[in-house]
């Protein structure tokens, strides 16, 4: 056998184009058995072994056994000769007589193709997994994807591969996704791609076919309450609180309002927009199952504008939830989380003021960044009282590596990623939200408003209050009419929502 195999790969090799070929080949299955088995008994696991493993090496494998009939047919025409002729030249007669089963050579080549087929498609079928894998996505491009990535492990579909809401089921979708990969390659190989990443992403799937598969409107049903501490700016960050009950609803009998109102199948929502980023509403459109159509057009803009808009979507999850897994924090909010969990602590003096101030700095990359946090904080408190650097030192040392922590998650210099580069449309306090569309610019044709009222989708129980649960007390008589009746609205709101 081991003679046979020396005269078939001597056989083989007609030239030097030939032998690399035959080099190239073997070299490609011994490498990547080994990174294979590696990576198995778990020795190593990275992104760039894995390019190696699953790309870099089938490449080199099918690039070798081209090589191969290549040479083969150069030679036959540098030569003049006939395939049958070369082969008789190249190999010894016993091997080309006919047996029981075949020529011993046509066997060979036979075995050969079978298990170079095999061995490709286990070759391709890793390479799928790996190109499918969230380490693949977010660490094979680090400084582009490098904004992403780090969001993402902190989201809350941090455990949803990349390629469930960016691709999807189907062939179709997976070629498509290919064929971006390719484009997105070049613009990486020569630096044309844009800083930040642009959103929304145009090729994303509709949420129908991918958040729905886990996410089903149809049972959403109930009410959540939500809970939120801030911290004032003061010497001693002064914590309020914001409680809301959310509405969640689904628009399906018994639960007819709601913030998921909008995406119930017996509702269809369409809306135009100025541009792509989805924050200038031009005009809004209801059509219910009784085929009753409302339009509420922006009084803003002109009649031409919204007579021409070309970006018209059906509303669906992601036009809210559009950082539902690449969720960028906001500054006050972050610091907040942290002083909350006890990262920051908020006994130390104006702790929230000068951690926000730290992470506002102005720095040109990520290592500027560490070192300006780290000096704004200690010179902060070295200005304020410089014994606290030496008594407080555990603390300030703790409140520097949360305020890191926070920077290397939200801001990446190197791809322009700032504060407010990916604005988050859940909610209303810090941006359009909401209100986008549920404000008194959007007008039906017998000049209704929009519904905006504060307690359509939620019911208020504190707004930056003293007290979480401040607004289910009685108001005190000493308040002001227009606040005691608010106050009783928002609590007749919270128990009748309750009790539906």
């Amino acid at each position: 056998m081991k003679i046979w195999i020396r005269h078939f790969l001597h056989g083989l090799s007609v030239d030097r184009l030939s032998r690399t070929g035959i080099i190239l080949t073997t070299a490609a299955v011994v490498s990547f058995v080994l990174l294979e088995g590696a990576t198995v008994l778990g020795m190593f696991h990275n992104a760039y072994a894995g390019l190696v493993t699953y790309m870099a090496l089938p490449g080199m494998f099918i690039l070798g056994l081209m090589l191969i009939p290549l040479s083969w047919f150069l030679q036959m025409r540098k030569r003049k000769q006939s395939l049958k002729a070369l082969l008789k030249e190249r190999f010894a007669g016993e091997a080309l007589e006919s047996g029981p089963f075949g020529a011993l050579l046509i066997r060979s080549l036979l075995l050969m193709t079978v298990l170079n087929v095999v061995f490709m498609t286990f070759m391709g079928t890793q390479a799928i997994h790996y190109m499918d894998s969230a380490e693949f996505c977010g660490t094979t491009c680090h400084t582009i994807m490098g904004p992403e990535w780090a969001a993402y492990q902190y989201s809350p579909h941090a455990r949803v591969d990349c390629v469930n809401c960016h691709i999807g089921d189907g062939l179709e979708a997976l070629v498509r996704a290919k064929v971006n990969g390719a484009w997105q390659v070049i613009s990486m190989t020569f630096g044309v791609y844009e800083r930040p990443i642009p959103t929304p992403v145009k090729n994303l799937r509709p949420a129908r076919e991918t958040c729905e598969k886990c996410h089903w409107p149809t049972l959403f049903h109930g009410n959540r309450i939500a809970n939120y501490t801030h911290y004032d700016q003061d010497s001693i960050s002064t914590a309020s609180y914001t409680t809301l009950m959310l509405k969640i609803g689904s628009g399906e009998v018994g639960q007819e309002s709601g913030s998921h109102w909008h995406v119930a199948k017996s509702n269809h929502v369409t809306f135009a927009s100025v541009n792509d980023d989805v924050e200038e509403i031009l005009w809004v459109e209801s059509r219910q199952p009784d085929g009753s159509v409302r339009r509420f057009v922006n009084q803003r803009m002109g009649a031409e504008e919204n007579a021409s808009a070309t970006i018209v979507r059906t509303m669906d999850c992601i036009d809210c939830h559009n950082r539902a897994t690449h969720v960028f924090e906001d500054p006050s909010d972050a610091v907040d989380l942290r002083m909350r969990s006890g990262q920051i602590d908020r006994t130390l003096p104006f702790a929230k003021r000068t951690a926000l101030g730290a992470l506002m700095g102005s720095y040109g990359d990520r290592e500027s960044g560490h070192r300006g946090i780290d000096q704004h904080i200690r010179a902060t408190y070295e200005r304020m009282d410089s014994t606290l650097l030496v008594s407080r030192a555990a603390a300030i040392d703790s409140m520097i590596l949360a305020t890191t922590a926070i920077y290397d998650r939200n801001i990446h210099p190197a791809m322009n990623v700032q504060w407010g580069s990916y604005p988050n449309h859940l909610g209303h306090r810090d941006g359009g939200g909401c209100f986008r569309c549920h404000n008194r610019d959007l007008v039906d044709e017998e000049g209704r408003q929009i519904s905006y009222d504060c307690t359509l989708c939620h019911s208020i129980l504190a707004n930056d209050e003293d007290q979480p649960f401040k607004y289910l007390s009685t108001p005190e008589e000493y308040m002001p009419r227009a606040t005691r009746e608010m106050r009783r609205y928002l609590r007749d709101d919270f128990w009748e929502s309750v009790e539906k």
